[in-house]
């Protein structure tokens, strides 16, 4: 579909089904799980004028971190013709991806493959800036407010859209600790967020120092490129994160199970303190880095090693930033304290890139309207039940999902892109009450807990009535 705004196709007065506020990943799943229902009128709203996954991370060679399988729809539907293998096919790629051997593709071409479903799709509005989300008491209807934005970002027009449910997938926002927001925010500074690293690339690799704060998969990437491009001997780079251990991600296959329904299921089901308690020890399972690239940094280093002395490159964990400032007019001092130590000491570098991560999108602003219908935790979060339902007063009739909005309750796989198909298969189920998408009842060999999940056999594995011989 063309980005160009399109006024919706039925009068603002007409209700929709489903009105979907953001375009990542997990709101195009439900969207291409949803297309096939012809009864489920949906829309879907984004402010940005196409669709786009972390392009300031599509670094060359860099993989996403589950199997191509865990695309937009495979794992609700093998069938569906928004499948990443159907993606190939439309591109005449299917044969050279089969000698291929890639389980895990690049970073870029799940990129790619996203883009052709949300140009083919139709329901999805671009330069669509959803401002407010209000219950509407009177007609029993959410109402969802929206500007249409020119091609230049501004605003171009206003529209209101009545909705019986509404589904919230705004996505998350870069992170960027206290001590360097001011440098960040600062122009002209070179400090910047991993998000942004492509677009400064060529001028990071030019500078004299490089320091890469964070030690997660985007932290190691960062670092590995860099380190691939500068001359050896003066590669002047420093990669400092406060994890103890530039440590491996969890991908062991039972470890993997983590990311299936039964552990979501599981976890949601725990008190509000112990599910805060166990995610916040999870971390080796989401933020990890990746054995392979671990290993091309290493190899990488040694290969340096080859003609005698060690690489003019500083690898510290265990190490946070207290406090950050400009030296003189074009060098950036770091305070660091060593989390294990207590000691104390600061880093004179000319560039730095913050590879600390991202935070749910607040939703205040958003949900303001609705306020006064949410029901929240011991820490003021929003309740989401177990069908990915906001928990609204009962006056409220209408339902409100959300999606990667929901790792206080549903744990570490919340933002994963392996459960996204499960995630709106349930909504949609749950959404007609009719069941389109039959999931499985288990999906782990472990058992999360003293109280075994109901193991129901789907009917075509129930074993044959034999009859009995007789005489």
């Amino acid at each position: 579909m063309s980005s160009t705004p399109n006024p919706p196709r039925h009068e603002p007065e007409a209700p929709r089904d489903l009105v979907g506020v953001g375009i990542g990943p997990f709101n195009l799943s439900l969207a291409a799980l949803a297309h096939p229902l012809a009864e489920l009128d949906a829309v879907f709203y984004e402010q940005r004028p196409g669709f786009g996954w972390h392009a300031g991370l599509l670094i060359d060679g860099a993989t996403i971190q589950v199997p191509f399988l865990a695309d937009l729809v495979t794992l609700a539907d093998p069938a569906n013709p928004w499948s990443f293998l159907n993606y190939l096919k439309a591109r005449d790629r299917l044969f050279p991806f089969y000698f291929a051997e890639r389980f895990h593709i690049r970073r870029a071409e799940y990129d790619a493959y996203c883009r052709w479903v949300a140009e083919s799709l139709p329901g999805l509005c671009f330069s669509h800036q959803v401002d407010s989300v209000r219950w509407n008491s009177e007609r029993d209807l959410f109402e969802v407010d929206f500007t249409r934005l020119d091609a230049e970002g501004e605003a171009e027009s206003l529209g209101r859209t009545y909705t019986r449910n509404v589904v919230l997938g705004v996505g998350t926002v870069p992170y960027v600790p206290d001590p360097l927001r001011p440098l960040v925010e600062s122009p002209g500074v070179p400090v910047i967020h991993a998000a942004d690293y492509l677009d400064h690339r060529e001028a990071f690799l030019a500078a004299e120092h490089v320091t890469v704060v964070g030690s997660g998969q985007s932290g190691a990437e960062v670092f590995l490129d860099l380190l691939r491009n500068r001359p050896a001997g003066r590669e002047k780079l420093h990669w400092i994160g406060r994890s103890e251990a530039f440590a491996p991600m969890e991908y062991s296959k039972l470890g993997l199970e983590h990311f299936t329904p039964d552990y979501t299921r599981y976890f949601h089901a725990l008190s509000e303190p112990v599910r805060d308690r166990v995610a916040s020890a999870q971390w080796q399972l989401h933020k990890g880095i990746d054995a392979d690239t671990i290993t091309a940094i290493h190899d990488e280093l040694y290969r340096r090693t080859l003609h005698g002395g060690w690489p003019e490159a500083v690898l510290t964990p265990g190490v946070r930033v207290r406090t950050a400032g400009r030296v003189a007019t074009t060098k950036v001092e770091l305070h660091l304290e060593h989390v294990q130590q207590g000691s104390r000491s600061r880093l004179t570098t000319d560039a730095v890139v913050l590879a600390t991560g991202y935070r749910e999108r607040p939703l205040g602003r958003l949900l303001a309207g609705l306020d006064p219908y949410l029901r929240r935790d011991n820490s003021e979060r929003p309740r989401v039940d177990e069908r990915f339902r906001l928990v609204l007063d009962p006056s409220v009739t209408g339902t409100a999902y959300v999606q990667n909005a929901e790792l206080h309750t549903h744990g570490v796989g919340a933002p994963d892109l392996g459960l996204a198909a499960w995630r709106s298969a349930t909504i949609l189920n749950t959404l007609t009450g009719k069941d389109p998408y039959a999931l499985p009842a288990r999906t782990a060999f472990t058992s999360f807990g003293l109280e075994r999940p109901d193991e129901r056999v789907p009917a075509q594995q129930q074993p044959r009535q034999l009859t009995p011989l007789v005489d």
